[in-house]
């Protein structure tokens, strides 16, 4: 596992002496947005602790900004590594679970997509999630939205990254479903990843959030759902929107979600984009349960 750090209050402002340009201006943005407290919703109290005035006090914006972490999105459930073969050394690493590498004990270990979070799935970042998804506190898409940069950020600079080469990125995100945006008011992944992808531009990143996944039937709700129930509900869900995916070429392609818990959404998403020709380069969410 390769592990990136992301900027806290004051890791914001030091961040591009650690990791490079990119994420210098990404540091300068989020430390420039966590000073300008100032546009706090008075009158509520803090989302994440609920002990303080305003939307999102220091603390529990920096409980949402790293530092990221870098790893492998795990293979579906019942997969199991295989014997290795005699010469694995050079076996590609694409957007599909694929042998890649020798474990210790000589087995042939699955390799999935990379995946950044930009913090744990515990509170106050559980609070903050939940607040913005179905509490309504829509201001909370500008830190989330800022996590979710962090974590993008962190993956394009890590080992397992793609080496984009300055490319521009598209982060598609996982799409609500339309019964969920109806009783909600609006779709909580899009509007997080669109503020990421101005966050991204701001430090310097070309950068575009584009909603190229639609629900293509009706899903059973996961809660309850054991791993293999899970993957077994979420198969063939998904589909890439008509004339999406022209829109993909020369660009590096992230998934983005809010969190990730068994990861078999984001592998449905993977199957999806990979109908259509597409091979995304990771994924990237706020929080890793």
């Amino acid at each position: 596992m390769a592990v990136t750090g992301g900027p806290g209050r004051a890791g914001a402002m030091r961040l591009g002496q650690r990791l490079g340009p990119t994420t210098a201006g990404l540091g300068r943005s989020l430390a420039g947005l966590a000073r300008g407290a100032a546009d706090l919703v008075l009158g509520d109290s803090c989302a994440g602790c609920g002990e303080h005035p305003g939307l999102l006090c220091p603390a529990c914006r920096d409980a949402l900004l790293g530092p990221a972490t870098v790893r492998r999105l795990p293979p579906p459930p019942g997969q199991r590594p295989h014997l290795a073969a005699p010469e694995p050394a050079n076996l590609p690493l694409s957007g599909r679970p694929e042998p890649a590498h020798l474990s210790s004990a000589g087995w042939l270990e699955p390799v999935g997509l990379p995946l950044a979070g930009a913090a744990a799935y515990a509170d106050p970042v559980r609070a903050v999630i939940i607040a913005h998804k179905e509490r309504g506190r829509l201001p909370l898409s500008r830190p989330l939205g800022d996590a979710l940069a962090v974590a993008a950020t962190a993956l394009l600079e890590s080992d397992l990254g793609c080496g984009h080469d300055g490319r521009p990125v598209a982060l598609v995100p996982v799409p609500s479903r339309r019964s969920a945006v109806r009783r909600r008011g609006h779709d909580p992944v899009l509007r997080t990843a669109r503020r990421a992808a101005a966050t991204l531009r701001r430090s310097g990143q070309a950068s575009t959030a584009v909603a190229a996944l639609r629900h293509r039937r009706k899903v059973a709700d996961q809660a309850g759902l054991g791993r293999s129930a899970r993957e077994h509900n979420l198969h063939g869900s998904l589909a890439v929107r008509r004339g999406a995916a022209d829109l993909m070429p020369g660009r590096c392609v992230l998934l983005a979600d809010d969190i990730v818990t068994s990861g078999a959404t984001l592998r449905e998403a993977v199957r999806a984009l990979a109908s259509s020709g597409v091979e995304p380069c990771g994924a990237v969410v706020v929080a890793v349960a």
